[in-house]
């Protein structure tokens, strides 16, 4: 993000785990949810009616949300992929 000179507006440290509530209130803040395990990406439509499944793809098997997690608009990007970060941010 640097390289391109993007800067967060917020950081959360990895210390502080985040549950199913706080992806729930991420997911319900945007439009769209990109979600990254390996080479497997799926995408969701979430809003206020998000479904179960977009919740449990952003959640790790401790529970806790995957990293890294990253909002740009309403776009929510949730572990990584090289593709769509550079679709989202460039």
């Amino acid at each position: 993000m640097d390289a391109n000179g993007l800067k967060p507006e917020d950081k959360v440290p990895a210390t502080k785990k985040l549950g199913r509530a706080d992806a729930e209130r991420l997911a319900k803040g945007s439009s769209r949810l990109i979600v990254a395990k390996g080479k497997k990406v799926a995408e969701f439509e979430v809003g206020e009616q998000t479904s179960a499944a977009a919740i449990d793809a952003m959640l790790g098997p401790t529970g806790n949300l995957r990293a890294p997690t990253v909002r740009a608009g309403t776009t929510l990007l949730v572990g990584f992929n090289d593709e769509h970060y550079a679709e989202v941010f460039l």
